[in-house]
């Protein structure tokens, strides 16, 4: 299995980049942002005026309380607060009295229960209006990056279906799975909870901060010495945790890629009895994946802890300090309460932040990958003004084809095929054998656009197909490979998928199909027929039923270009009887190109084409390529030595 190098760290200017596109992809709704930023804001504002609201409950409260003991220790109604103080102070109650100086002691009035009750209004309406616009903000935030992750599922979408076969070939499905679906599912969580708790830790920590002067200027900048030590640690963290991430992700794609060739292939891992080696191959990746899952979530759990420890350090030096303060009079009970909870908010934000860079950090670790993704070359764009395959009356095209010193490798260093020249007349049967590794089915790829041609031109009845769409040109073949591939789906959808937009058979045209590919010979059988279910690993179906499965959906297509590539490779004799005559009737008025290796299959072949090394090397017809005694003639000759049937 092709394996992946480790992704490396991301630079500053990636990262830079990265986070650049992400945000393109959030503020595409401008308006929405513009909203949850607004609802954000004020549903914060109001959450940081609570504790100065509840604050005054408090001073209500404690004056109250305040005045009607000291209307029980003998003081009149009226008496002057100055009074009280010098009171206290002469019999030795200075700190009480300090207290008292910072209370709006009413002794005729005692508790004021009404404005106590006001406060607790207040206090209950703000705590209600600032959760709704939460749940307005998370709303807004979930519909903003919902719609950008399924912009961006489009776009990986659009780009699997532009990129050149030669991608695919260069990297396993496994890692591409994982980019598109684990990769993307870990950017649309990750964003989420940043979204979320990034406005609202910032507009948190603004407000609280404006709150915290207002109250005690000495006491805030105390309060916010643990900020600046708190992002210190977040950052000697996140330098030490990103490699971690970058490698957790990669190692989520080599384990994907390991999974999916394994379940592929475990037929021939049980035939072959290498289940031990796969499972050590398993167990070493698995043990890649889990040390640096591991050593990036310590690292990024640890964010919270040092965080907490910094913060609670802090919060015992504002709570003595304050405590001080109000025992001194120079600052009210209310007042402290309601900055020791500032205290308490101010350090959620900072470690919500703090916590957030770690996410972030991964978030941009999947970003980078989905984004190497997307910006993988595309295959050769189509023509700005394409040119189109003339078609006769009967809406179908003559079929003539020919291949004019065409030049192709896949490696420019090992030149494949040079200077390759052929011509199937319409209606004929082009039959191509040779060695594996010879070049046949490139010459299809070829002929396909599958791959893009690096010298010389391909025509279809006089137009080079380089001047055609790819979809107007694939739409004039029909295609059986020698590796079927069913869908998830019934027997009559993966029968009918290879229809043409709008075009539409009957019911006798489809049964007409099936019945002269003998596919109604063994769906009959079955209990749901057409409409029984089947998936791209069905073990209830042969392999040469599947095959068959195939031929029909070329056969129900009505292809104007006819290509079967071992088509008939996993069936039986028998049945291969059978399909070839299906096969001939489907020929008829088609051009065709045959890939075989059994020679006795392309005896009527109208043209057989040697290749070997990518160049034909012989041309003719069976008996006359027989009578020639040349590479033909021993293909054919130690097949049928070997036990081929003639």
């Amino acid at each position: 299995m092709a394996r992946v190098k480790a992704a490396p760290t991301l630079s500053k200017a990636d990262r830079d980049s990265v986070l650049k596109r992400l945000a393109s992809y959030l503020f595409e709704h401008k308006t929405w942002m513009t909203l949850a930023i607004l609802t954000g804001a004020g549903g914060v504002t109001l959450t940081v005026l609570s504790p100065k609201v509840l604050g005054k409950a408090t001073n209500i409260l404690f004056s109250g309380l305040m005045s009607e003991e000291l209307i029980k220790a003998g003081f009149r109604p009226g008496t002057p607060k100055s009074l009280i103080i010098k009171l206290m102070d002469a019999h030795g109650m200075g700190k009480i009295a300090g207290m008292v100086n910072s209370m709006n002691i009413n002794l005729k009035q005692g508790m004021d229960w009404t404005a106590f009750a006001h406060v607790l209004v207040w206090v209950t309406i703000i705590y209600i209006v600032a959760s709704l616009l939460r749940l307005w903000e998370n709303y807004l935030l979930s519909k903003i990056v919902t719609e950008a992750v399924y912009r961006m599922r489009q776009e990986i979408e659009h780009k699997i279906n532009h990129l050149p076969l030669a991608y695919f070939d260069r990297v396993p499905r496994g890692q591409i799975m994982s980019t598109t679906v684990n990769d993307v599912d870990n950017i649309t969580s990750s964003l989420q909870q940043i979204l979320g708790q990034m406005l609202f830790s910032i507009f948190m920590l603004i407000g609280v901060i404006v709150m915290m002067l207002t109250i005690s200027g000495g006491l805030t900048l105390l309060s916010l010495v643990s900020i600046p030590l708190i992002l210190i640690a977040t950052r000697v963290i996140v330098k030490k945790s990103q490699p971690s991430f970058a490698a957790q992700w990669d190692a989520t794609g080599v384990i994907d890629s390991d999974v999916e060739e394994t379940f592929s292939g475990i037929g021939v891992v049980r035939a072959y009895g290498q289940q031990a080696n796969c499972a050590r191959r398993f167990a070493r990746e698995n043990d890649r994946f889990y040390r640096a899952s591991f050593r990036a979530q310590a690292l990024s759990g640890s964010i919270n802890p040092v965080g907490s420890f910094l913060g609670n350090l802090v919060f015992v030096a504002v709570v003595i300090v304050g405590g001080l303060q109000v025992m001194h009079g120079t600052l009210s009970l209310g007042n402290f309460q309601a900055f020791a909870q500032y205290t308490r908010q101010a350090q959620r934000p900072v470690s919500q932040l703090a916590s957030m860079s770690t996410n972030l950090q991964s978030a941009l670790a999947s970003a980078k990958r989905v984004f190497d993704f997307l910006d993988a070359q595309d295959e050769t764009p189509d023509p700005a003004h394409p040119l189109t395959i003339p078609t006769r009356a009967d809406g179908h095209i003559n079929g003539h084809v020919r291949f004019n010193d065409v030049c192709f490798s896949y490696d420019p260093k090992e030149p494949l095929i040079e200077d390759l020249s052929l011509e199937a007349k319409p209606g004929q049967m082009i039959a191509i054998v040779g060695p594996t590794g010879a070049g046949k089915t490139t010459i299809i790829n070829l002929l396909m656009r599958f791959y893009e041609i690096q010298g010389g031109r391909i025509t279809v009845d006089g137009v080079n197909t380089a001047a055609v769409t790819r979809h107007d040109l694939r739409s004039h073949f029909g295609m059986v490979l020698q590796d079927t591939w069913l869908f998830n789906g019934t027997i009559r959808e993966n029968l009918l998928y290879g229809l043409k937009p709008g075009q539409e058979i009957t019911q006798e045209q489809f049964l007409e199909g099936t019945k002269a590919t003998h596919v109604d010979d063994f769906v009959s059988h079955l209990s749901q027929g057409y409409d029984t279910p089947i998936d791209t690993d069905n073990s209830s179906l042969s392999q040469g039923e599947r095959q068959l499965l195939t031929i029909c959906r070329a056969f129900l297509s009505d292809p104007d270009i006819l290509i079967l590539d071992e088509a008939t490779s996993s069936v039986d004799t028998r049945t291969e009887i059978l399909v070839q005559q299906a096969m001939n009737t489907l020929r008829e008025g088609r051009t065709s190109f045959v890939i075989a290796h059994r020679l006795s299959t392309i005896r009527n072949a109208d043209c057989i084409l040697v290749v070997n090394h990518g160049s034909i090397v012989e041309q003719g017809t069976h008996d006359g390529l027989l009578a020639r005694g040349g590479a033909y003639a021993k293909l054919y000759n130690s097949q049928f030595e070997n036990g081929e049937a003639d």
